[in-house]
This record gives structure tokens, sequence and C-alpha cells, in this order.
């Protein structure tokens, strides 16, 4: 197993993509902190890992709050003894137009999509150095952090800071042994903060298909693992080549 013995944060855990990313860790040895601000859809995922013999706990969060930030990765520690992998995955959608959204809306979609990712990355690499083990931060941005889009502004934002907070936290943290990578996907799974998922949704990029929680999973595993020990400070787009098409193309 490439993560035996290890433990693992993941936040917006309770379904799409943090579901998927913390059963694949589990199923690679890693103990699981399940965090989400939806108690239910956290248990039920703990409840999974569980019966495929898994270790699991829920941790309920709001994200846009420090204070339950530093409390989560303080219990996370105190429940499994350490800390060895973050996965900063939650984020909100505004789906506004700029002239539309209003200065709340803006607000809370960079606390939940910008700012939690800092500050969770902020305490869990504390607790990392404390330990003196090392450690890896895998934070999820997307396509819209390199692109403008019609329908969205805050969270373009959002995710163009995480392109550059995750190069800034690669350089702060690499001194402590700890590397941070991120992660580019688009339309995978469900659209953001939703539950459903429509197979049907269109998509442009070179696979044909629209991406699932499990592509971008296992590019996560890959980044959490040795088999990715010379890889600090890089975007790993996982979007099924539609970066790489210019407009008209298709």
């Amino acid at each position: 197993m490439k993560l035996s013995g290890q433990v693992a944060i993941v936040t917006g855990a309770g379904r799409n993509i943090g579901e998927e990313v913390s059963k694949l860790l589990s199923s690679e040895g890693a103990s699981i902190a399940v965090v989400d601000l939806d108690k239910g859809r956290a248990d039920a995922v703990v409840a999974d890992i569980v019966a495929a013999g898994g270790k699991a706990k829920a941790f309920i969060c709001d994200v846009a709050k420090e204070a339950d930030i530093e409390a989560t990765v303080t219990g996370v520690v105190e429940a499994f003894g350490r800390l060895d992998i973050l996965v900063n995955n939650v984020a909100i959608s505004d789906n506004k137009h700029m002239l539309d959204i209003t200065t709340e809306e803006w607000n809370r979609t960079i606390a939940i999509t910008l700012t939690a990712p800092f500050l969770f990355g902020k305490h869990a690499a504390k607790a990392m150095i404390k330990a003196d083990n090392g450690g890896k931060i895998v934070n999820v941005s997307s396509t819209s952090g390199y692109y403008g889009r019609n329908r969205a502004v805050a969270y373009t934002a959002a995710k163009g800071g995480v392109v550059n907070l995750t190069r800034s936290m690669a350089i702060q943290l690499a001194p402590h042994n700890i590397r941070v990578n991120s992660v580019v996907p688009n339309k995978i799974g469900s659209p953001v903060g939703k539950a459903e998922f429509d197979p049907t949704r269109p998509v442009v990029n070179l696979r044909k298909r629209p991406g699932i929680p499990i592509d971008l999973a296992r590019a996560i595993l890959f980044l959490v693992s040795d088999d990715s020990d010379f890889i600090v400070g890089t975007d790993l787009f996982v979007d099924g080549g539609c970066s790489a098409l210019m407009p008209g193309n298709e």
C-alpha cells in the first residue's frame, strides 16, 4: 500500500470528488479525516470506508471559520496521532455576473474557496512541522482559475488565487519537507456545490467524455504518494485536455 500508516485530511469529503478521494486514499492504507459541514454525508462516507476495512472519522467543520479549522486539525492529530496529508478540496461557486453578485456572496465564495485552503494549509503545516515527519498538501484548483467565465466571478478569482497560493506554499514549506502541489480539474463529477451528476452535461475535451471523481482522485493519490517525490509546486491538469484546445477547435 502506498500510504500505509499515514493520516489524511480531506475537506469537502461528504460527496463527489472529496468522497472518492477519501475512499481511494483509504484503500491505499491511509486513515481518513472526513471533513464536511454536513454531518449526515460525512458519517455516510466514514461508514463506507469502515465497512471496506479502512479507518476514518468524521469532522464537522465550517471552513469559513478559522476556529473550526484549527480545532479540526487539532482533533485529527488527537484522534489519529499524526497528520501526513492534506487535500484542500472544499469550494463553492457564485455563478454570478459581476454586476449582480453581492458583496456578501463574493466574500463567502472567497472565504470557502481560497481562504479556507490557506488556513487549513497553515494549521496542518504547523502540525506537520511539530511532528517533524514532513507532509504532502494538494490544493484543488480549476481550469476556471486560468480562464475567465461569463457566469462566475468570485469563483474564478478564488481558483486563480489557489494557483499562486500553491506556489507560495510550496516555496515556504519546502524547507520543512512538506510538498505542495495542485490539481486542475474541469467539469469533473457533479457541479461545484451540487450532489447530482448529469452524464449528459456538455463537455469539450480531447477524451470526449465527462470527467468522473475517480479521475481526479487518482491524480491526487499520485501527488500524495512517494511516486511524485520529485514533484513540487506543480499544477497537474486533469481536464481531459480541454485546456489544450484553441477556441473554435471543437
